[in-house]
This record gives C-alpha cells, sequence and structure tokens, in this order.
C-alpha cells in the first residue's frame, strides 16, 4: 500500500523588492518514492538582493535533485548531512568569492515523507507545523537569539557558519496529517491561532496555502511570505518492511540435487554447504544465464532471523553496484515459489580455496589483493554500510582477473534490524573492540582487511588463532616477516598499522591504507612504534602491582623489626 499525499503551496513578495523565499517538492514515481519518500522544502534567504534569492534557491534545488542521488542504503539524517555540507561550503565559499554576494546564508526546512513516517530537517526560523485531528503542533524549533531585540537575528542558518548543525526528527504518520512548511513572513504576522483556525477550515491543501499567504498579508505582514502544504490521504508502509514480510511468507526450498528445477532455475551443481546457507549454479531457462542461488538449509525453517538475514542480503546487494561484488539478479513480485536469490556467477574460487589447495600468494599477488580488497570496501563504506565478516573465504578471485567481495549476510547498515546488530564475524578477524562489546564500524573492516593480507602471506594470524566463544587477550602482533622474511617493510608497516590494537592507531579510514598501499616503497609508512607497558596494562594490573608492592614492604617492615 503506497504512500498517497497532496500538496500546495503558495507565496508572495510582500513589500520586499525581491522574494528571498524559495520552495520546492518532488513527489516521485513510486518506485523511488517507496525508498526515498516524497521530499518538501521551504528556505528564506538572508543576506539582501540577490544573495539572499541565490542562496535560498541553490540550497532548495540542491537539496531536491541531491537527496534522490543518494545511496538507498542512506538514511535521511546521513544523506542531508552530506548535501547540506557541500551546500554550505558553496555558499561560503561564493560569499568569500564575490563582494555583492557578501553574508549570503539560508534557513531550510525540509520534510521527507515516506511509507509511514515523516522526516524533518531543519536549520534557521522557518518553521515545520503538523495538524493531526484538531491539534497543531510546532515540530521545529526557531535558531534565533533568546533576546527582545535579536529575535530576528539567526544563530544558525545554511551558510552563515563553517560548521553547520542542523535538527533532525521523525515520527510516525497518520491518514489525514496536514503538514505546513511556512517562513517567517507567514507564521510571524500570523501567530499560532490564526494559522490553526485556517488549517481547521480548509481541507484542500492549495488552498491552506493560498489562505495563509494571504492572511498573511492581510494582518500587515511585510516580510516574503511562503507557504508548502502536504496532506496525507493514505498511510504508506515501509518499503524495506514490506520486502521483509513477503519475502518471510515464502517457505524454505528442499536441498536440490544436480537436473532439480525452482521455477525459472535449473539446479546444475552445489557450490557451497555450510551450516546456514546453501549455493547453487543454476542456469535462468528463460534466458539460458548461468547464475548463482542462494538459500537456506531447510533446517533453519522456524529461524526467522536467519531468513530475514536472507531477504536483507539480497535488499543490500541490489544497491551495492560495483564491479566489486556479485549483483542481484531483479526477480518479478510474484515469481518465486521459495526463499532464495539469485546473483552474477564468475568463475574461479575463493581466496581460502586457493589457500586449501596450496596455492602460495607473492608479496606482489597480496599487494594487489589488498589495493582491490581497499577499493570494494571504500565502495561499500560509502554507502553507508559495514562488512562485517571480511576474510579470504568471502573473497573471490575471478577467471577475468577480478577481486569480489562475498556475503553481505551480516552486514550493519541504517536498516538492519535490531535483532542483528550484535557482532558478527569469524573470531580470527573479528577487531579487539569487538570482544569487549563495541559496535561495529569501518575500523573492524579495516582491521578485518589486514588480518586478511597478513593470513594470505603467512597462513597465521597477528595474534594466534582465536576460536568461537573464546575471549582472547590481545598484546603485541606478531610481525609478518617472522614467518615470511621476505616480505618487504613498507608492506609489513601496512598490515601491521591496519592490525594495530587500538583502533585510534590504526588507518582513519579504509582510503588512507589504499593510499598506503599504492605508493608502497614510494612512500613507505615509518613502522608501528611498540605500545609502552603502561599503555599495555589494564588498570586493574597496576592496582594488583601496588597492592603487591605494599604488602612487600610491610613484610619486610616486620623483617627489620623482629630481626632488630
Amino acid at each position: 500500500m503506497p504512500l498517497q499525499i497532496s500538496v500546495g503551496q503558495a507565496t508572495h513578495i510582500g513589500s520586499r523588492e525581491q522574494n528571498e523565499d524559495y520552495a520546492g517538492c518532488v513527489t516521485p514515481e513510486a518506485a523511488i518514492a517507496q525508498v526515498k519518500g516524497a521530499l518538501l522544502a521551504v528556505a528564506d534567504g538572508v543576506g539582501g538582493g540577490a544573495a539572499g534569492r541565490e542562496a535560498s534557491e541553490f540550497t532548495v534545488r540542491g537539496v531536491l535533485s541531491d537527496y534522490y542521488a543518494t545511496p538507498d542504503t542512506w538514511e535521511v539524517p546521513f544523506a542531508f548531512d552530506k548535501i547540506l555540507a557541500a551546500i554550505n561550503r558553496w555558499l561560503l565559499a561564493q560569499g568569500s568569492a564575490r563582494r555583492e554576494l557578501s553574508g549570503m546564508a539560508t534557513t531550510l526546512s525540509a520534510l521527507v515523507l515516506r511509507g509511514a513516517r515523516y522526516y524533518t530537517v531543519h536549520v534557521g526560523d522557518s518553521r515545520i507545523y503538523r495538524l493531526r485531528g484538531e491539534h497543531m503542533q510546532q515540530l521545529t524549533t526557531d535558531h534565533v537569539w533568546d533576546r527582545p531585540d535579536m529575535r530576528h537575528v539567526l544563530k544558525r542558518a545554511v551558510g552563515l557558519d563553517q560548521f553547520l548543525s542542523v535538527d533532525y526528527a521523525d515520527g510516525e504518520l497518520a491518514p489525514g496529517d496536514v503538514f505546513v512548511l511556512a517562513s517567517d513572513g507567514v507564521w510571524e504576522p500570523l501567530g499560532d491561532k490564526a494559522m490553526h483556525e485556517l488549517l481547521l477550515l480548509h481541507r484542500e491543501p492549495q488552498r491552506v496555502a493560498q489562505a495563509l499567504i494571504e492572511a498573511a498579508i492581510k494582518r500587515g505582514g511585510q516580510d516574503n511570505a511562503t507557504a508548502l502544504v502536504a496532506r496525507v490521504e493514505q498511510v504508506g508502509q515501509d518499503s524495506l518492511q514490506d520486502f521483509l514480510s513477503e519475502g518471510k511468507t515464502l517457505p524454505l526450498p528442499p536441498k536440490f540435487r544436480p537436473g532439480a528445477c525452482i521455477d525459472d532455475f535449473e539446479i546444475l551443481e552445489l557450490l557451497h554447504d555450510s551450516r546456514a546457507s546453501l549455493l547453487y549454479k543454476v542456469r535462468q531457462m528463460a534466458t539460458n544465464q548461468i547464475l548463482v542461488l542462494k538459500t537456506l538449509q531447510p533446517a533453519l525453517a522456524d529461524d526467522v532471523l536467519s531468513q530475514s538475514a536472507l531477504l536483507m542480503e539480497e535488499w543490500l546487494t541490489k544497491r551495492v553496484m560495483s564491479h566489486y561484488f556479485p549483483q542481484a539478479l531483479p526477480l518479478a513480485p510474484g515469481s518465486r515459489s521459495c526463499l532464495y536469490f539469485a546473483m552474477s556467477y564468475h568463475e574461479g574460487a575463493t581466496l581460502q580455496q586457493r589457500l586449501d589447495q596450496g596455492q602460495h600468494f607473492s608479496v606482489a599477488d597480496v599487494a594487489q589483493i589488498g589495493i582491490r580488497l581497499a577499493k570494494g570496501l571504500s565502495a561499500l563504506h560509502r554507502l553507508h554500510v559495514i562488512h562485517r565478516d571480511i576474510k579470504p573465504a568471502n573473497l573471490h578471485g575471478g577467471a577475468d582477473g577480478k577481486l569480489r567481495i562475498l556475503d553481505l549476510g551480516v552486514a550493519l547498515n541504517p536498516w538492519t534490524e535490531e535483532a542483528a546488530r550484535g557482532n558478527a564475524g569469524t573470531p580470527s578477524f573479528m577487531a579487539p573492540e569487538l570482544f569487549s562489546g563495541a559496535a561495529a564500524n569501518e575500523q573492524s573492516d579495516l582491521y578485518a582487511a589486514g588480518v586478511t593480507l597478513y593470513h594470505l602471506l603467512t597462513r597465521k594470524y597477528p595474534y594466534g588463532e582465536i576460536e568461537p566463544f573464546q575471549h582472547p587477550r590481545f598484546g603485541e602482533p606478531a610481525p609478518p616477516t617472522r614467518y615470511r622474511p621476505d616480505i618487504p617493510q613498507w608492506l609489513e608497516n601496512v598490515i601491521l598499522k591496519a592490525v594495530a590494537r587500538d583502533r585510534d592507531k590504526r588507518f582513519e579510514t579504509i582510503e588512507e591504507m589504499l593510499l598506503a598501499l599504492e605508493q608502497g616503497e614510494m612512500k613507505p609508512l615509518a613502522p608501528m612504534q611498540a605500545t609502552p607497558l603502561i599503555e599495555r596494562c589494564t588498570p586493574a594490573i597496576w592496582q594488583g602491582l601496588a597492592v603487591l608492592s605494599f604488602l612487600l614492604n610491610l613484610l619486610l617492615l616486620y623483617l627489620l623489626l623482629a630481626g632488630g
């Protein structure tokens, strides 16, 4: 059931020479609306003349276009943080470069309506109101100085300061909700009471917007007046939740033998058989294309969490458009009789399979693998997705010479269900902080990448092999040259920095690690310094040593007194 809204807008120049307000909205086609929602925005430019108008128009146009260009995996606040930071920098640069645009800035109040929720984005003194039933509520807070003589002076605005702080909020939609985005030229002369009466008097959004503007001007409003009104005709459902709910109704298939058929696929061979999942090489009969079909073990028929993870993996795989990852096959709704998804097939083997077959990876091989792995993780992290299980078994070396990252089944992203947000991964590749309950992030993926390179070179682990349910103690990592003296110093330094026990001593981003690998011996990193003893020991150890020292002193004192 899709979200249905109706929208109206109106503006008036007031007694000003130029209208420095700007408003706009996007109500995209259904497929995009399900994922990104509808977007409405109102801005009130400051700076006078062309500066204010250019600031408000550029900001609204930028928001309306750039929001829909952000990845589907980005949540609303994260997407707007990126968009508004760029717009803020542009406005500041224009104001510095062109005298006539000095001081250009703008308020911004934006509203995203998606599925069954709304999201507000706000900076400045434009406002967002919601009428629910007969109750009107202001959803935003004015960013002005709290002094009678300075209540028109903005504390925050886009383009006002190098560091932009934006208010975000969200809530549930209800049928009949009416949202009003208004510049101060509307709400200031009218006041809440008059606005409330007009919202109750009119139903059609365009008539509401026009009535608000006319009333503001009639009440003596001198400023530009702009109102954007949206009415929720029908509440939708979250597209991802719809997808997960529909998928959970599908039964798990039985374990297939080669030659069996399921829907439009013929099973050619079993590629992978693990405790949780099954991967088959299949032929799509309609196109004769060779693909991989992934499903779960039949024993997990009642495991809702595992089924959700498989569906989430399909959802993410469809959105990670990079040659460093397999690509999911779009399947028409209702075309599946059981729970699985299909993705591109690539000849080759995982790096773990090659290790098991006795392949020796040269230094040059591992350096190239590291560069490709870093590029793949960079693409993933830009989508705000954390893999959480980087290891040789999840890296595929294709016959086409490309490296592909496999298995997004435990990947973490803003859409991940809370039940699946606990730590996941393979213990020997998990960063030390994860064993202490810290949440996985880009740094833990970076650590796993470093351990992977270490293992490919040495078949060992920097801190030793870690068994499941073991709570390891991390000392100093063994340098890989202990096992492979032919490893150059620059590569050892890169690996040891990636697997540093303290994440503050690792690379800040995977892109920084990529740069170090690409520069290689041309610009080598400095060797990692051993952690001082005082930092390696926990407070409990130092407390124990202090108690032991105190007891030894008491014993010595006793012996001295007894001897005297």
